[in-house]
């Protein structure tokens, strides 16, 4: 239960620090953790006129095993974004932008966490329209 607890932590971190990427970027910030029938968006947001359905992956550097041993990692978070997560993602989107009535354009993003424990350090690596 400890790991979960840990995990939904550094998910909720990288979710925050995301949020703050994307104001620095020009984004204005809509909604957090939008669901409806279809899935859940991380991050709803816009700019430039284009609403963007963002999915956060957050990943710590360092790790512990079932061992309670630390070890350091170099997994990408961002390709934890399977086909079928996009395909959900795609179908979320369609919803919520049938049920807005909006007429704008909208994409698809992705934005990878890696949080480095030991130097206190977060990178955001932002992959637009990855559909």
């Amino acid at each position: 239960m400890a790991q979960n607890n840990k995990n939904k932590s550094v998910g909720a971190l990288g979710e925050r620090l995301s949020i703050r990427f994307l104001e620095q970027k020009g984004y204005k910030i809509l909604s957090r953790n939008t669901a409806n029938i279809r899935g859940e968006i991380d991050i709803l947001c816009e700019k430039d006129k284009i609403i963007h359905f963002v999915e956060i992956k957050t990943v710590t550097r360092e790790n512990e095993n079932s061992d309670g041993v630390s070890y350091e990692t170099t997994y990408n978070p961002e390709e934890n974004v399977h086909p079928e997560k996009l395909r959900r993602m795609v179908r979320a989107a369609e919803v919520y932008m049938m049920s807005s009535r909006s007429k704008k354009e909208y994409q698809i993003d992705v934005i990878g966490v890696i949080l480095d424990t030991k130097k206190k350090t977060a990178v955001c690596r932002f992959y637009e329209q990855v559909l």
